[in-house]
């Protein structure tokens, strides 16, 4: 199976994989599609570190690398980049650091000991700290496109990447989105449903596919949210999406470097058991529903802080949950993103036997329409 997205990136499948684990990225891309690094949550350093790991082992293979740069969020008119991280921890109330510091003691969660993280939990959230890691990402000649995963990027940092060569994704959640990703000169636009994983918005994938795919065309059209077998990429590619957008799916690959205790919360997991919530980042962002998404929804909740805030008081629950993920009851706390396709998430397979059975799936989904045609 192959679109003119394949053509244009060099790929041979158009199924695109998003993860934060630099194995994931070149198993997917030596399987035939495009594996695409999200970079939020590494320095500049971290990122040059990972990358350096991907060119060794990749080969000749293309890849992707994602990164976050919305054009709002608290401070963004009036701090430059000298002053803006002290400015912005002032504006974090006390009370929101001892609420997340309580949940976590509450439930075992060990302290994090080491400080290799972004400085004060900033995590890429604004242009400036995540300036340093698009340069990194265009240094490198297989990463063939850049994602921008909140809104549409600047216009100025488009018209770089292209001239570098390489191609502009960015993720919507509405048609109007995609309409202004268009005008601004982005190449692909990534339609995610509310069912998707992480930062999404609130309309289903079933209508957003192709509100987004009719109203930008010819601009090509990725499906995301949902997508967890070869029978719902069929039905995507049905509606004229260029290709598929998947992230879910590769949480617990055996090439994920997730704790086996996160994992098993995703097998353990049904799609019912999912929920958008601020509660980590300050933006809708759908993950397992734990004590932790409750809390910040309860009676004793001091609210939500607007991007970045939100994610600078909850960035040390983060890497720790992640690191420590089997200790105590830290999954009750743990920040798991994932979509609603985590009811099909029940056993660990390879990045390659999941691309192929993606493709099995299709080829047999499409067969089966086929013997229903007079």
């Amino acid at each position: 199976m192959k679109t003119p997205i394949c053509a244009d990136l060099g790929i041979d499948i158009p199924v695109f994989a998003f993860t934060h684990c630099r194995d994931v990225v070149v198993e997917v891309s030596r399987a035939g599609g495009l594996g695409v690094l999200g970079a939020v949550g590494f320095t500049a350093e971290q990122l040059k570190q990972e990358l350096d790991w991907i060119d060794a082992n990749m080969g000749d293979y293309p890849y992707g690398v994602d990164i976050v740069i919305p054009q709002k969020y608290e401070g963004a008119d009036d701090m430059n980049a000298d002053d803006m991280l002290e400015k912005l921890e002032a504006m974090i109330p006390q009370a929101h650091r001892d609420f997340a510091e309580k949940l976590l003691g509450d439930h075992g969660v060990p302290p994090f000991s080491d400080e290799s993280g972004p400085k004060g939990g900033l995590l890429g959230w604004t242009e400036d700290t995540a300036r340093p890691l698009l340069d990194e990402a265009l240094k490198r000649d297989n990463v063939v496109l850049i994602a921008n995963a909140l809104g549409t990027p600047p216009v100025e940092i488009i018209d770089e990447i292209h001239q570098t060569g390489r191609k502009v994704a960015a993720l919507c959640g509405k048609a109007k989105h995609a309409l202004k990703h268009k005008q601004a000169g982005v190449d692909i636009v990534i339609a995610q449903g509310s069912e998707g994983g992480g930062h999404t918005g609130d309309v289903g994938s079933i209508v957003l596919w192709k509100q987004v795919i009719d109203a930008i065309h010819p601009t090509p059209v990725l499906a995301a949210g949902g997508i967890g077998n070869g029978q719902q990429m069929l039905a995507a590619m049905a509606m004229g999406a260029a290709g598929v957008w998947t992230g879910s799916i590769w949480l617990a690959v055996e090439e994920a470097e997730a704790e086996p205790a996160e994992k098993q919360s995703y097998f353990d997991a049904t799609e019912e058991d999912t929920v958008r919530s601020r509660s980590f980042t300050g933006k809708p962002g759908r993950m397992l529903k734990n004590v932790w998404t409750d809390a910040w929804e309860g009676p004793e909740s001091p609210g939500y802080l607007p991007m970045p805030l939100q994610g600078m008081v909850t960035f040390d629950a983060m890497r720790r949950t992640k690191r420590y993920a089997g200790v105590g009851e830290c999954q009750k706390v743990g920040f798991n993103p994932v979509g609603q396709v985590v009811g099909q998430m029940q056993q660990v397979e390879t990045c390659r036997k999941v691309i192929a059975r993606l493709l099995t799936e299709y080829v047999d989904a499409l067969a089966l329409l086929n013997r229903q045609m007079p």
